[in-house]
Protein backbone atom coordinates (compact mmCIF):
# COMPACT_ATOMS: atom_id res chain seq x y z
CA UNK A 1 0.00 0.00 0.00
CA UNK A 2 1.34 3.44 -0.87
CA UNK A 3 2.33 5.86 1.84
CA UNK A 4 -0.43 8.28 2.75
CA UNK A 5 0.43 11.81 3.87
CA UNK A 6 -2.02 13.07 6.45
CA UNK A 7 -3.37 16.61 6.11
CA UNK A 8 -3.24 17.60 9.80
CA UNK A 9 -0.42 19.16 11.84
CA UNK A 10 2.63 16.95 11.70
CA UNK A 11 0.90 14.58 9.30
CA UNK A 12 4.00 14.05 7.20
CA UNK A 13 5.91 13.01 10.30
CA UNK A 14 3.17 10.59 11.32
CA UNK A 15 3.19 9.15 7.82
CA UNK A 16 6.94 8.55 8.07
CA UNK A 17 6.33 6.35 11.13
CA UNK A 18 2.97 4.92 10.17
CA UNK A 19 -0.15 5.51 12.24
CA UNK A 20 -0.35 1.90 13.41
CA UNK A 21 3.31 1.83 14.40
CA UNK A 22 2.89 5.12 16.28
CA UNK A 23 -0.03 3.76 18.33
CA UNK A 24 1.81 0.49 18.97
CA UNK A 25 4.94 2.22 20.26
CA UNK A 26 2.95 4.74 22.30
CA UNK A 27 1.00 1.87 23.87
CA UNK A 28 4.28 0.14 24.70
CA UNK A 29 5.69 3.32 26.23
CA UNK A 30 2.70 4.29 28.38
CA UNK A 31 0.58 1.22 29.05
CA UNK A 32 2.18 -2.18 28.45
CA UNK A 33 5.91 -2.85 28.22
CA UNK A 34 5.18 -6.40 27.06
CA UNK A 35 3.50 -5.09 23.90
CA UNK A 36 6.13 -5.62 21.20
CA UNK A 37 4.27 -5.38 17.88
CA UNK A 38 6.12 -2.16 17.07
CA UNK A 39 9.38 -4.14 16.85
CA UNK A 40 8.15 -6.08 13.77
CA UNK A 41 9.55 -3.52 11.32
CA UNK A 42 13.16 -3.27 10.16
CA UNK A 43 13.41 0.48 10.70
CA UNK A 44 11.95 0.66 14.23
CA UNK A 45 14.95 2.67 15.45
CA UNK A 46 14.37 5.36 12.80
CA UNK A 47 10.67 5.49 13.60
CA UNK A 48 11.42 5.76 17.31
CA UNK A 49 13.67 8.74 16.61
CA UNK A 50 10.78 10.53 14.86
CA UNK A 51 8.42 9.53 17.68
CA UNK A 52 10.67 11.01 20.36
CA UNK A 53 10.97 14.39 18.64
CA UNK A 54 7.26 14.77 17.87
CA UNK A 55 5.68 14.54 21.31
CA UNK A 56 3.88 17.86 20.80
CA UNK A 57 1.68 16.15 18.18
CA UNK A 58 0.91 12.88 19.94
CA UNK A 59 -2.41 13.76 21.55
CA UNK A 60 -3.73 15.29 18.33
CA UNK A 61 -2.52 12.30 16.33
CA UNK A 62 -4.36 9.89 18.63
CA UNK A 63 -7.55 11.91 18.08
CA UNK A 64 -7.01 11.81 14.31
CA UNK A 65 -6.28 8.06 14.30
CA UNK A 66 -9.67 7.40 15.89
CA UNK A 67 -11.24 8.99 12.76
CA UNK A 68 -9.13 7.04 10.25
CA UNK A 69 -10.36 4.58 7.69
CA UNK A 70 -10.22 1.03 9.06
CA UNK A 71 -9.02 -0.33 5.73
CA UNK A 72 -5.93 1.86 5.79
CA UNK A 73 -5.20 1.02 9.42
CA UNK A 74 -5.54 -2.68 8.63
CA UNK A 75 -2.77 -2.35 6.03
CA UNK A 76 0.05 -2.60 8.56
CA UNK A 77 2.74 -5.22 9.09
CA UNK A 78 2.36 -5.28 12.88
CA UNK A 79 -0.36 -7.94 13.08
CA UNK A 80 -2.81 -5.38 14.50
CA UNK A 81 -6.32 -4.74 13.20
CA UNK A 82 -8.07 -1.37 13.09
CA UNK A 83 -10.38 -2.05 16.07
CA UNK A 84 -7.36 -2.93 18.23
CA UNK A 85 -5.45 0.13 17.06
CA UNK A 86 -8.39 2.41 17.78
CA UNK A 87 -9.00 0.83 21.20
CA UNK A 88 -5.34 1.36 22.09
CA UNK A 89 -5.47 4.97 20.82
CA UNK A 90 -8.59 5.65 22.84
CA UNK A 91 -6.98 4.33 26.02
CA UNK A 92 -3.87 6.40 25.38
CA UNK A 93 -5.83 9.64 25.04
CA UNK A 94 -6.60 9.57 28.75
CA UNK A 95 -2.92 9.57 29.72
CA UNK A 96 -0.91 11.27 26.95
Amino acid sequence: MERHVFSFNGGGLLASMGASWFVSYCYYEYIDKTHQNWTCVKNAANRKSVYLRTRQYHKNWLDEILKMNDGRLNGNSLNLKAPQIKQMASGLLAIV
